[in-house]
Formats: C-alpha cells, sequence, structure tokens
C-alpha cells in the first residue's frame, strides 16, 4: 500500500519530482504539509483545506494523547474519522516536545520522564508508547521517536542524541513491526545530528541503514542559520537513499522551500503559515507584509495578483488592513488561508518546473522576486 517513485529530477540540482502511494490518496511531491497539532489546523476548516490542495496534513502525537486522549479517538476510528478528513496524515512521535519541553523533562535510554504542560500530570514518553499511540491515531505516516537537540549544542550533546535518536529508532521499528499493520501505516525514520558534518553522516548511515519507507531530517531550522541548513542538507544529499522520500521537518519559510527541494528535498511541514496569518503577516511573490501597516489602508488590490486563494481573489489589501487593525477573526481566518495556499503552491510551482525541465530557472526567479527586504511592516 506505501510505495514511492520518482518520476522526475533536475540533473542540475538534484531536486525530485515524485509520487507517494498511502491509504488515504497519492501525494504528488514536492509537497509541503499544513500542521494540524490538535487535529485541526489553526483558523482553517477541512473544506478548505482540500480547496487549497493540502494533500496531507500533521498531527501530534504528544498533544492529541493529553487531549482528547487514546480512548476517545479510538472510539471514533481513529484520527482521520475523528477529524473527518479522508485525505493523507502524518503525525509526529512526541519526539519534538522532548526538545521543546525541555524545562519538564528528564531524559534516559529508557524515555522521556515530563509533566503536562496543560495540568503538571506525569507523563512517560517512550519509542514503544509513541508507536502505540500512533496506532491508535491511524494517521498514514507514523514518525520514530528521536531526540533533538537546542542550538547551539555542543558536539558532545549532539552526538549523545544521536546516539539516543538510533537506540529509540530501532526499539520504534522492533515495536512497530510487532503490532502494527503495515498495509496501513508506514514508519520513517529521522536524522539527527545538529550542525556537525561527522554526526549528520553518521546519524544517516544508521537510521537508513534499518530500511524504513522514507527519511525524515530533523534538528534544523531550530536557531541555526540558513547557510548552516543548506550545508547540512548539502552533506546528507549524497547519502540518503534515493528510492524513498525524505522529509524536512519543521520547515516553511519560502526560501528555505526551494533551496531544500533544490538538495532533494520531497516533503516539508511548519507551523509557519498559519501563526503568521493570525498574527496578520503574510507571504507574497514579493517578500513579506504586515498587514496592520498604513500604507495598506487604501491599496484596492488583492495581497498578491499571482494568488490564486479565496483571500486574494475576493478581497482587498485595503479591507484586509481593516481586519488587522480590528482584530476581527476573519483576518486571522483569511490571512492562514493564504498562507497555506501560498506555502503549497510553492511546491506546486516547483514540482510542475522540475517535469518540464526548468527547474533552475523557475527557482533563479523566485529568489529575484522574494525579497525580505522588501517586507512592509509601516
Amino acid at each position: 500500500m506505501f510505495e514511492f517513485k520518482v518520476i522526475a529530477q533536475c540533473p542540475v540540482t538534484g531536486a525530485r519530482a515524485g509520487e507517494l502511494i498511502t491509504p488515504h490518496g497519492i501525494i504528488h511531491t514536492p509537497v509541503f504539509m499544513p500542521v494540524g497539532t490538535l487535529a485541526s489546523v489553526k483558523a482553517i476548516q477541512p473544506r478548505e483545506l482540500e480547496e487549497i490542495n493540502a494533500q496531507i496534513i500533521l498531527g501530534n502525537t504528544y498533544h492529541l494523547y493529553l487531549r482528547p486522549g487514546s480512548e476517545v479517538i479510538a472510539n471514533s476510528g481513529g484520527l482521520h474519522s475523528f477529524m473527518n478528513w479522508n485525505r493523507p496524515i502524518l503525525t509526529d512521535s512526541g519526539g519534538f516536545q522532548v526538545f521543546s519541553l525541555a524545562k519538564l523533562q528528564k531524559i534516559t535510554d529508557e524515555g522521556v520522564l515530563c509533566r503536562s504542560h496543560i495540568d503538571g500530570s506525569q507523563l512517560t514518553m517512550s519509542p514503544e508508547w509513541s508507536m502505540r499511540m500512533q496506532r491508535v491515531l491511524g494517521s498514514d505516516i507514523a514518525m520514530c521517536f528521536d531526540q533533538c537537540c537546542e542550538f547551539p549544542a555542543t558536539h558532545e550533546k549532539a552526538e549523545e542524541a544521536v546516539r539516543r535518536t538510533t537506540l529509540w529508532a530501532e526499539r520504534s521499528l522492533k515495536c512497530f513491526n510487532s503490532e502494527n499493520d503495515s498495509e496501513r501505516q508506514t514508519l520513517f525514520g529521522i536524522v539527527q545530528g545538529s550542525v556537525y558534518d561527522d554526526l549528520r553522516l553518521r546519524s544517516a548511515e544508521e537510521i537508513t541503514a534499518m530500511g524504513f519507507k522514507g527519511y525524515a531530517i530533523g534538528g534544523l531550522s531550530v536557531g541555526e542559520s540558513h547557510e548552516a541548513m543548506y550545508h547540512s542538507l548539502d552533506v546528507l544529499n549524497g547519502v540518503m537513499p534515493e528510492d524513498k522520500p525524505r522529509y524536512l521537518m519543521g520547515v516553511g519559510y519560502p526560501l528555505n522551500i526551494i533551496e531544500g527541494i533544490a538538495r532533494g528535498i520531497d516533503m516539508f511541514d511548519c507551523v509557519m503559515p498559519t501563526r503568521n496569518g493570525r498574527n496578520a503577516t503574510v507571504f507574497v511573490s514579493t517578500g513579506r507584509l504586515n498587514m496592520r501597516g498604513k500604507s495598506h489602508a487604501n491599496e484596492l488590490i488583492p495581497l498578491d495578483s499571482d494568488c490564486d486563494c479565496y483571500t486574494c481573489r475576493n478581497f482587498t489589501r485595503s479591507y484586509l488592513r481593516h481586519l488587522a487593525v480590528c482584530g476581527e477573526i476573519l483576518g486571522s481566518e483569511l490571512f492562514s488561508l493564504h498562507n497555506l495556499r501560498f506555502t503549497i503552491r510553492i511546491a506546486e510551482l516547483a514540482r510542475q518546473a522540475i517535469i518540464a525541465g526548468n527547474f533552475p530557472k523557475f527557482m533563479e526567479d523566485f529568489k529575484e522576486k522574494f525579497n525580505d527586504d522588501n517586507s512592509i511592516s509601516s
């Protein structure tokens, strides 16, 4: 039920266009995946996600374990039924919460002991816990439990996280193979290593040797420079399996997506589009706009004339700025919808360019036009 094939590749950059077959549909890559941490993409209705061609969305194991809990989701028949979403779902393992909830936890080789950020109740997370919870969720793609380092991290600390990530990947795979239905769900491994070349290569060698159906690159977009991110991707590009999908976790900045695609990445996710949308910040073809700025008060033009989203087809910057200044909920919805469509469309256009054989020109034109120095904030 799970199959990935590359259907076109840029001979200059290595950018790939592919197809990932899942039980809930074919995912055309490159693809950007909206984040629905709590079984909801913030401010966006499921029918709107379909309209903007969200091929796959994310859920989070840790957060869904706490609310509404495994029993409620199991009683609903899994996450797809619970949230009425019939397209593919990828679930994060909870491993990132080891990083983001660092003040609340104790990490050992056995797992992570922490307290709920909601009520302070004690929780033990482990590879086995994560696999069993993701089985209940019934996502198409489950992720191994891993340890992500903060940035900056010493080589010693990053090496310890790589060692533990490999240990946890072995346990995740063992539990997954013994308890999960491989026809309904597949498991991706995660490569760690911070910004250290030797650790990235070591992690990639250890994780890819286990034979997962796909591979994620974790531990980037956590504070390092864009150049450091690109360098790590360059280091990994030559050693990641060419016949498996590659997923760059937590990356959604437009230029990062373009550069990632050029380095052979197939899948991206990030909360940036909706988080920025709720704060009246939007991405357009020329950069970034703060829609509370006075300069937009009398602009009777769409956010982006090149965008085909509902927001851009129906509303002016003048009206949208009014919603932002007044704090109207509709503003958050329309900005989030635009940002998601804009980001999804980047991957779509890149795919078209790869298949047409002109990806380098597409990339050059995009980078020349998209300039955050053009951001309007006043």
